[in-house]
């Protein structure tokens, strides 16, 4: 009888071992998926543009098929190389994260250009291709997979780099692989109701009744909805792109502009003491925001007349070869 009581005593001890494990990886992972926030509302904003020119019917069978590709993004390509650089080179995890910040605050800051020069964005990706339907979506949900890379590496980047270097291996895979599916199921469930929304309000309406107005209502809020989540992702890439380049000088031993700004907030908070902490963030947010604007523009002349020209180069020769 002590026996069986010692071995439940242990089945209890292992339980509650694993149930602070669970809580372990579920605390982190919200940890390091709420730092990528700024690339999660990018991705959001972005990829419901992919559904233009489609039937309803094919919507949600299209975000289904970038999902999937994000996830194979996440899981089957990016978290072993996470888990890898974790490893074998943590010393590459700042620099990857300043090129990753780096190319959204030059997404953010050349969206506000074509803004303000009234341009439209060329995306080749987004043409109608010689294929008909068929050959377009298949462009289209390829175009979406390609972007969707670029953030998903940057949110893998984020999220590892929020993970406490003396976890084990294991259980920054857990955490990664939790933050994988955990922000793809956010992301593509929230842009499918998006972009069904105008239809549920059109049911709505022709259905009559007392919620038709509430249909009328749908359908005349989505326009400026979508033009709002797009404003709002295109700042959350400044924002956070200024932020990781300015934290990653900072911790390669460049103390500005981190100091400075730094040193601003802290006066902000002790000016309105009222809420400190509220006045000390916003003036952290806006200088880091000004900040990757401003490197922002100062990268888009360098990687349209470098950057991409040297691309094109290497991609000939490579086809010549």
């Amino acid at each position: 009888m002590s026996g069986l009581l010692a071995l439940l005593d242990d089945v209890a001890g292992i339980a509650k071992i694993a149930a602070a494990s669970v809580d372990d990886v579920a605390g982190q992972a919200a940890k390091a998926g709420a730092k990528a926030a700024g690339a999660v509302i990018d991705d959001a904003a972005v990829t419901p543009k992919y559904m233009h020119g489609f039937s309803a019917a094919r919507e949600v069978p299209i975000v289904l098929k970038i999902a999937r590709g994000s996830l194979f993004n996440k899981l089957v390509i990016l978290l072993p190389v996470a888990l890898v650089l974790s490893a074998f080179a943590p010393w590459l995890i700042t620099p990857l994260l300043m090129l990753g910040g780096s190319y959204l605050c030059f997404e953010g800051a050349e969206k506000v250009a074509h803004a303000l020069s009234h341009q439209q964005v060329n995306e080749p990706h987004l043409k109608v291709t010689k294929e008909g339907a068929a050959g377009l979506e298949e462009e289209r949900v390829r175009g979406a997979i390609k972007t969707d890379f670029i953030l998903s590496a940057e949110i893998m980047t984020i999220a590892l780099s929020a993970i406490p270097n003396g976890d084990a291996i294991w259980m920054k895979a857990v955490i990664l692989a939790v933050v994988a599916v955990g922000i793809t199921v956010a992301v593509y469930g929230f842009v499918a109701l998006i972009v069904k929304a105008d239809d549920f309000g059109l049911h709505l309406h022709e259905r009559g009744g007392p919620l038709a107005g509430l249909g009328r209502g749908i359908v005349h809020v989505m326009p400026g909805f979508m033009k709002v989540l797009t404003i709002v992702g295109t700042a959350a890439m400044i924002w956070v792109g200024g932020q990781i380049v300015i934290h990653g000088l900072h911790g390669l031993g460049q103390h500005q502009p981190y100091d400075w700004i730094h040193g601003v907030a802290m006066a902000a908070g002790q000016a309105i003491p009222a809420a400190p902490g509220f006045a000390a963030w916003i003036t952290t947010a806006f200088f880091d925001g000004l900040f990757g604007l401003a490197w922002g523009m100062v990268l888009i002349p360098v990687v349209h007349y470098a950057i991409n020209p040297a691309i094109g180069a290497v991609k000939g020769a490579l086809g010549k070869a």
